[in-house]
Parts: C-alpha cells; sequence; structure tokens
C-alpha cells in the first residue's frame, strides 16, 4: 500500500470529556498499521486565553500519556505542539491508539492534526 498523507481538523473540542481527534485506522483485512504524526495545532478562537491537552490513549489499554497538558494559549493565538518532532501510533488490527484533546473553555479551540498513514 502506498503512504497516505492526511490532515485532520476538529473544530470547537469539548471542556468537559477528551475529544477524539484521530484513531489510527485497520490495515486492509483488520490487520495492523501505524501511523506517523507530524504536526499538531492548537488554535484559540477566543479574545482570551484558554489552556488545553493532548492526550494518547494507548491501543494497548496502558500506558496512556499526555503529549502537552494544560498548556496555555493566548487570545487569538495558536500552539505548534509537535515543534519537528514525530509521534508513531499504532492499531494492532484490534485495537487502535486515539489522539485525545480536551480544553479549559467550551468551542475555545481547534485542533489540527497532520499524519502519514499506512508505514
Amino acid at each position: 500500500m502506498a503512504n497516505d498523507f492526511k490532515r485532520i481538523c476538529t473544530p470547537s473540542i469539548s471542556d468537559s470529556s477528551n475529544s477524539t481527534i484521530y484513531a489510527v485506522p485497520a490495515g486492509a483485512g483488520s490487520t495492523a498499521l501505524e501511523s506517523i504524526v507530524i504536526g499538531i495545532t492548537m488554535a484559540n478562537k477566543t479574545t482570551s486565553g484558554v489552556t488545553a491537552s493532548i492526550f494518547l490513549d494507548n491501543e494497548d489499554g496502558t500506558n496512556d500519556v499526555y503529549i502537552v497538558k494544560d498548556a496555555s494559549i493566548p487570545a487569538g493565538a495558536s500552539l505548534e505542539v509537535m515543534s519537528g518532532n514525530k509521534l508513531v501510533l499504532m492499531n494492532d488490527g484490534s485495537n487502535a491508539d486515539n489522539l485525545e484533546a480536551i480544553s479549559n473553555t467550551a468551542s475555545a479551540v481547534d485542533v489540527t492534526v497532520s499524519v502519514l498513514e499506512d508505514v
């Protein structure tokens, strides 16, 4: 299979529970598949500062971690979470890694994720 670049946009993330912003798809026939996250940007659409977090819900049900926790985003600004780093996400054919986001203010933050799938 060919590698596919994808852009996923999630507007107005929640302030009460994690919003799934990307889930690694399974390969053909429910085979394992990996994705490489090459960028995450969070944009504050409001006129006051907010905080937001990106969380990795690990496919194995353990070792869940924050990529960034309670990061401050000034009014009208954006935050580049990855800053040149890469993040490998996996789907083992039945369970998938999920990237999730949450903000302290409802509908204040849009999140854009860039990934390379099927690597």
